[in-house]
């Protein structure tokens, strides 16, 4: 017996499969692209999260992981003096990581070697930013 909503259940099956498929790949990507520059992918996701100062809880978020394993991957960076512990401006009980000149050029390297071959090299700009409109839509509805 089929129901109604069966038709709608295989299309977003079929759709988390290819967006699960995606991610693999983007991941795969990035970790071949971390590994040419002697990195973890860890540690590859770290440097590319790192846009600016931010403190260990930020960089966890963005490198969807606990606190603990961001702390894990930043003192491995730290000991390759790629980033730095900073007290944080307005936070005396924070901290803020912060590239140093090296990580700075480290994930500039990184970056410029992710556009390489992307697995969204296929799409234009403009389909680029409709994607990212419909993960964002998708992933904010309450």
């Amino acid at each position: 017996m089929t129901t109604s909503s069966e038709p709608q259940a295989i299309a977003e099956r079929r759709l988390c499969g290819l967006v699960n498929g995606l991610a693999q790949q983007i991941a795969d990507h990035l970790r071949e692209r971390a590994v040419a520059l002697g990195l973890t992918a860890a540690q590859g996701t770290a440097l590319r999260e790192m846009a600016g100062p931010m403190t260990m809880g930020e960089l966890a978020e963005r490198m969807s992981c606990e606190p603990s394993n961001a702390t894990f991957v930043v003192d491995k960076l730290e000991k390759q003096r790629l980033i730095e512990r900073r007290a944080h401006p307005t936070d005396r009980r924070a901290k803020q990581l912060v590239l140093t000149a090296e990580g700075t050029a480290l994930r500039e390297r990184l970056l410029e070697l992710l556009t390489q071959d992307s697995p969204l090299a296929g799409l234009t700009s403009e389909q680029q930013g409709v994607l990212q409109g419909l993960i964002e839509q998708a992933i904010t509805r309450p």
